[in-house]
């Protein structure tokens, strides 16, 4: 199966969630949970290497966090995670989720991890920061983190600076940096990130997102 398919197969069977959201706002109780889902396909247009997808399905319901990810922390390997978000703040609002997943396909593994953000006015910064400790080869486990730094000039325009630490992606840097601009139109976001620019190592991220 190729890689466009294997992301296409997880999309679509977080698609098949959508009726439990759905159910999940017919009711007539004030206080229920609220029930979002957000699906996200990665277009990694390499320099040295072949093109490769990723995908992102993720169901927050309350501060429950369920997430199915591919090609993600490995090539040919899906991973889930279970969470639960702590949020709070005014002025200086901010959300932390605690999460435990797994990992299967090409690689297995145990993925401990958490996604942070805190954001002041047009100016916010997100974390995502995990271990991927491999079952099948312990000196293969690994330290993963993708950071963003962005500022909003305008509601629908985010920009700023883009840093991560993957296996997924073969270059002569551990830590990789870039720059990035999203642009969002009503439930839809389209994002572009530029990693390495100064290095002969540099690829681009063409990210979409919808969530509901």
């Amino acid at each position: 199966m190729s890689t466009v398919a294997r992301c296409a197969w997880v999309l679509a069977a977080a698609l098949l969630l959508l009726p439990w959201r759905a159910q999940a706002g017919d009711g007539d109780t004030a206080d229920a949970p609220k029930t979002t889902v957000a699906i996200t396909g990665y277009y990694y247009a390499m320099r040295d290497e072949p093109d490769f997808g990723v995908g992102v399905a993720a169901i927050d319901r309350g501060p429950l966090h369920l997430e199915a990810r591919y090609n993600y922390e490995a090539r040919n390997s899906t991973s889930v995670f279970a969470g639960w978000k702590f949020s709070g703040g005014d002025a200086v609002a901010w959300e932390v989720t605690p999460i435990m997943g797994g990992l299967f396909g090409a690689s297995r593994g145990v993925v401990p991890g958490v996604e942070a953000s805190v954001a002041w006015r047009e100016i916010d910064f997100y974390i995502e920061a995990e271990y991927v400790r491999d079952l099948d080869d312990a000196s293969a486990s690994y330290f993963y983190s993708w950071s963003e730094l962005g500022w909003r000039p305008a509601p629908w325009l985010r920009v700023g600076l883009a840093g991560q630490r993957t296996m997924i992606v073969d270059t002569d840097r551990e830590m990789q940096g870039g720059v990035f601009v999203q642009g969002t139109a009503g439930s839809a976001t389209l994002s572009v990130y530029a990693f390495n620019p100064d290095a002969g190592s540099r690829y681009l991220i063409v990210a979409l997102g919808v969530r509901f």
